[in-house]
């Protein structure tokens, strides 16, 4: 087992705290956490790849934790960081993971990182004002107000990420979930207990803990081009998504089943966007295993 220093410096001089964990000559299994998120680790995933002999390799985006921010950064800004981490630890080949708002920088390396051999993308953002989807319909109402402040523009972006923040660092596990009441279906809800909410909040704590920067550059990067096109991919590339799903709705998991090339598309009925991973991560990594094996 090894682990990394905590920061890599990046050729232009900015700063990306790293947690490489599992054996070292395993696989690196690249994974992008969140909306808002951190490299702090949840702790079924990467026990669940470990016991695949899979080496988890995470990040903090830009702006998050002591992550020097990338302020305009698009969502295909993300491959040039991910490859920089792999030159660090010397590795020529990967697979790539992607969660909720780490979906559409999952899909920037399947478009563009060489080193990617296969791509899973769990409950991911689709992107905005595409003419075939009705981006916020679906959403529970926290989602929808959230980001309806992101329309409106900075000062109220910076409004609503301040509240997070506030709310965040002081919480306990029981205040989130009411917190999040309005986009907890049941199923999620009812995994989102002991060390599953232990490591969520612990996520988001780092994330936000020096400020806001990194939840304002990731949400406006998902609302702009994200500076590269699907019909880019040619890795196999798996789409998993419940249909219970509140905080991002089911119907961005279909546009990118539909319009990801050749995607391997698990669209799950009666699952959210927290009891998919927790009840389907072994799936989803044997299959991401086996598509890096055939590619």
């Amino acid at each position: 087992m090894d682990s990394m220093p905590d920061h890599l410096s990046l050729p232009d001089g900015r700063r990306l705290d790293t947690r490489v964990s599992g054996p070292a000559d395993g696989l690196p299994l690249v994974f992008h956490h969140g909306t808002p998120g951190s490299a702090v680790p949840e702790r079924f995933i990467e026990r669940a790849a470990h016991e695949r002999g899979l080496r988890v390799v995470a990040t903090s985006r830009p702006g998050y934790g002591d992550s020097t921010p990338q302020v305009g950064r698009s969502v295909v800004d993300v491959v040039a960081d991910t490859s920089a981490v792999l030159a660090a630890i010397g590795a020529s080949r990967c697979v790539v993971a992607g969660w909720s708002g780490g979906g559409p920088h999952a899909l920037a390396c399947a478009a563009r990182l060489q080193e990617a051999a296969a791509v899973l993308v769990i409950a991911g953002v689709a992107p905005h004002g595409v003419a075939d989807l009705d981006w916020a319909s679906g959403m529970g109402e926290y989602n929808v107000s959230y980001y309806e402040a992101y329309l409106k523009g900075e000062e109220s972006a910076r409004a609503v990420d301040e509240e997070l923040r506030e709310e965040a660092l002081n919480a306990t596990t029981a205040d989130i979930v009411s917190y999040l009441a309005t986009v907890l279906p049941e199923v999620d809800e009812a995994v989102l207990t002991d060390e599953f909410a232990e490591d969520t909040l612990a996520d988001l704590r780092e994330a936000l803990r020096v400020g806001i920067q990194g939840s304002l550059d990731d949400n406006y990067a998902f609302l702009k081009p994200w500076g590269f096109e699907l019909s880019e991919i040619s890795v196999p590339t798996m789409i998993w998504h419940g249909s219970a799903d509140l905080m991002v709705p089911f119907a961005h998991g279909e546009w990118l089943a539909a319009h990801v090339p050749g995607a391997s598309a698990h669209l799950v009925q009666g699952e959210g966007h927290l009891s998919l991973p927790v009840r389907a991560i072994d799936r989803m990594l044997d299959e991401l295993i086996t598509a890096s094996s055939d590619s």
